[in-house]
């Protein structure tokens, strides 16, 4: 079996405009939560009507700094949020892509709803009596394969294009099934992550309705998502993108690449019992043959970034969950929930979190779970509350996605070792 180097890695996601601010954000412990006001310059964000639903975590991006206006018109934020973070993972690989190389590089992208702000513009204008007729750009802007579409596109990638919908772990699954393909000799190189831009009125209401989301903080804005603590009361939703270059390791080695880490497991399950409800017995086994495939005992784990929601299930079960596959490792083992500074991002959390393991690993630097006052007897693993923890030496993380619909994806990654 092949080895898979990470060399390349961009990111649009709140509290960044690329993989090093937004991973300084989390050091910092900033939360970028906010209230989503009707016009708020550089997001696609109308103000929920009738109350609720009003908060989130955009993206620092405005799509003027990217596109000319004709291509703008082409692309749903979502699409552009995958492209902006595709040309970052590549220029940050330092990859040249001859014509050779274009032909086999694929695309594997994660998308939970693809292209919401088109569809929510199009049903709006048209039953709100704005329209006798939906746009016919619609279906093309919506489309959930979009994103990858338009990455394949722009770089003349003729390899595989492939987008994954399995709701908030569409992405780990994406990048999972690439690392598979390299891993076995199908491929050589690919572009996995994901993208997602939730935050449109009849999105947030959706939510709201299913009562999943987490109500405003009286205090503190900021401090409205709160996951494993004991006052926490939903989760907050997200925009954004990562992608990441995955490449076989001696192809890597060959060119003298960077290498972030290296990505060496991953589990697949499906909880099998409720589409909402989470299961201990489903995520366990994930995170069970994420260790398995990656050859490594529990034990070795040093860092778990959670998928931790701040809803009063998911929390509580992830925390079985883990203490049943790691045992006694699990009282000294370092886990967070980035989630608490950059909200769910759905089918784009797990590659942003993917993200911020690799680089804990390779900076030292643990990102915290903020919002962390109130302990829940529930969740008593060390949830590395409220500030970062520097100087850790780890070598191997672990990042969880668990979805409604019971599909769960667990990625295991390395610390970067030296190439040669």
């Amino acid at each position: 079996m092949k080895r898979v180097a990470v060399t390349g890695i961009g990111v649009v996601a709140p509290g960044g405009h690329d993989a090093e601010s937004f991973f300084a954000s989390l050091v910092a412990g900033r939360s970028a939560v906010r209230r989503l006001w009707e016009g708020d310059p550089g997001t696609a964000v109308l103000q929920a009507k009738e109350g609720g639903a009003s908060i989130g975590a955009p993206a620092p991006f405005d799509a003027r700094a990217h596109f000319p206006a004709p291509r703008r018109k082409l692309l749903d934020r979502v699409s552009q949020l995958a492209v902006v973070a595709a040309r970052q993972a590549l220029e940050d690989a330092s990859l040249e892509l001859d014509d050779d190389l274009r032909r086999t590089v694929g695309v594997f992208l994660g998308t939970a709803l693809g292209g919401a702000a088109s569809a929510d513009e199009g049903y709006a204008a048209f039953y709100g009596g704005r329209a006798d007729r939906i746009h016919p750009s619609t279906v093309l802007l919506a489309m959930s394969n979009a994103p990858a579409g338009w990455i394949a596109i722009e770089h003349g990638l003729a390899g595989p294009c492939l987008t994954y919908s399995t709701a908030c772990s569409s992405s780990a699954v994406a990048i999972g099934e690439a690392w598979l393909r390299i891993r076995c000799g199908a491929s050589t190189v690919a572009l996995a992550g994901g993208a997602e831009a939730p935050l449109t009125p009849g999105t947030l209401k959706a939510w709201d309705a299913l009562q999943a989301l987490a109500g405003e903080d009286p205090e503190d804005l900021g401090a409205s998502c709160k996951p494993f603590a004991g006052d926490r009361t939903g989760l907050v939703l997200g925009e954004g993108a990562a992608v990441l270059v995955l490449e076989e390791w001696e192809h890597a080695a060959r060119r003298g690449a960077r290498v972030h880490g290296e990505l060496v497991g991953y589990g697949l399950s499906t909880d099998r019992e409720h589409i909402l409800r989470p299961t201990v017995e489903g995520q366990a086994r994930a995170m069970a043959l994420a260790l398995a495939s990656a050859g490594v005992s529990p034990r070795a784990v040093g860092y778990i970034n959670a998928h931790g929601t701040g809803t009063r299930a998911n929390d509580a079960v992830e925390t079985a969950a883990i203490r049943r596959v790691l045992g006694a490792a699990a009282e000294r083992v370092a886990v967070s929930s980035t989630k608490s500074m950059h909200g769910h991002l759905l089918g784009a959390a797990g590659a942003v979190e993917l993200v911020a393991t690799l680089l804990a690993l390779r900076t030292g630097v643990i990102p915290p779970t903020i919002n962390l006052r109130v302990p829940d007897p529930a969740c008593d693993l060390d949830y590395v509350p409220l500030a970062a923890r520097r100087g850790q030496d780890v070598e191997l993380g672990m990042s969880s996605s668990f979805a409604f619909g019971g599909t769960n994806a667990v990625l295991v990654c390395r610390r970067a070792p030296r190439l040669a």
